[in-house]
């Protein structure tokens, strides 16, 4: 097959996404996909990733409210810069938003307490649900909504904890692209928009120590003029997906704006109150647009761990139902995705709506199984059949 044959026989996140169902999009909720059970699988391994990330890297999670009123907007700026995008209600004589974003209701969790040098860094976690008003003309599939799903992480330390605390977040950038098997990857240094608060002084000094951290990293990078946040500038990073397509991704973003809006302090070692600074950190971006993206760079060939459907067993015959529920009774005490197909096709037609739902692995029992005690199984990665024990099998997908 040609290179344009193939590129013509790829298919859109969508497509994919009814193939496999795993999410479906209504009228009722333009910009909101609805997620379905084999879709949820893979938002819930994608939080567990995240969340063994948190424990390793001592990350507590917080959850913050969605509807928020306009007050804290102002403070923050969100209302002066970013008001067009927000989703606005009124109760009574009181304005409201949809949250749009996360970073000011950290900064309210930040100042509920009193804080000490000896208690930063301080790293918030939130997988938070966000809702952005942005133009329906825009909207498509899950790679623009306006519901959306961001890993946030709000790390509040002093000045000289900075670059200690955005080289540990290019790690985490680094363990993201080799979990999901991304190879190029470009960096970007997004500096001060025109529409942007605070002075120019603290955008200078926010900008060179992201320069500095991409430096001590040894980290080639471009720079992407005017193109920060409102409120800091920020690192972005783009990854080439398996069809040579160019998508940005991971962003880490310094932040002494809302601390000085929000008048944050900490006590430092001479009883003296100091301003702390924000590293504000997303890995997926949001869980939509990354999904979307895998979807596409995969093909809906996703690895074993992230997989609805890990193993499918394809009983030859009615006879052979109850050995195969047994088999998939102990695959899922094993916390293994497991189907049993005991529809009345052939075992041909079985095999083809396995390899069409992408499992990675699918299993043939009849007979000869039940005799010898072995499975025969098929990986979507090798395309070879083999005779295996429950026991390797068990090992082999685990590992």
């Amino acid at each position: 097959m040609s290179k344009e044959s193939e590129k013509q026989s790829l298919k859109d996140h969508r497509d994919i996404g009814r193939d496999l169902d795993l999410f479906i999009f209504n009228d009722v909720a333009p910009g909101a996909p609805f997620w379905l059970p084999k879709g949820m699988v893979i938002f819930r391994e994608l939080e567990n990733w995240l969340r063994n990330l948190f424990k390793r890297e001592g990350i507590v999670e917080v959850s913050t409210p969605i509807l928020v009123n306009k007050k804290l907007w102002e403070r923050s700026g969100h209302w002066e810069k970013f008001k067009e995008n927000m989703f606005l209600l009124k109760d009574g004589e009181q304005d409201f938003a949809l949250k749009p974003m996360n970073c000011p209701e950290a900064a309210l969790i930040y100042e509920s307490d009193i804080r000490s040098y000896n208690d930063l860094p301080l790293r918030f976690a939130e997988i938070g649900r966000l809702h952005r008003n942005e133009v329906s003309g825009s909207l498509g599939g899950l790679f623009r909504v306006r519901q959306l799903t961001m890993d946030d992480l709000h790390i509040f330390c002093t000045p000289d904890q900075i670059q200690d605390e955005i080289i540990n977040v290019l790690k985490h950038f680094q363990y993201f692209f080799e979990t999901f098997g991304f190879t190029k990857v470009d960096y970007f240094l997004s500096t001060k928009p025109d529409k942007s608060l605070g002075d120019n002084a603290l955008w200078e000094k926010a900008q060179n120590a992201l320069k500095d951290a991409l430096k001590s990293n040894a980290i080639t990078y471009q720079t992407k003029d005017k193109e920060g946040a409102f409120y800091g500038p920020k690192i972005d990073i783009d990854i080439e997906d398996s069809q040579g397509r160019k998508w940005q991704l991971s962003t880490v973003q310094l932040d002494f704006n809302i601390p000085e809006r929000f008048k944050l302090k900490y006590t430092d070692k001479d009883g003296s109150l100091k301003q702390p600074v924000i590293v504000h950190r997303a890995i997926f971006g949001t869980f939509e647009r990354f999904i979307g993206i895998l979807l596409e760079h995969t093909q809906g060939a996703l690895p074993t761990w992230l997989s609805p459907v890990q193993v499918a067993l394809l009983p030859v015959s009615d006879q052979f139902n109850n050995f195969a529920q047994k088999i998939a009774t102990k695959l899922k005490d094993n916390d293994i995705r497991v189907e049993v197909d005991e529809s009345n096709e052939s075992v041909g037609k079985k095999v083809r709506n396995a390899e069409l739902q992408k499992v990675p692995y699918y299993v043939v029992i009849g007979q000869k199984e039940v005799a010898s005690g072995k499975l025969s199984v098929k990986s979507r990665e090798t395309n070879i059949v083999k005779e295996i024990t429950l026991e390797d099998f068990l090992k082999e997908i685990i590992a």
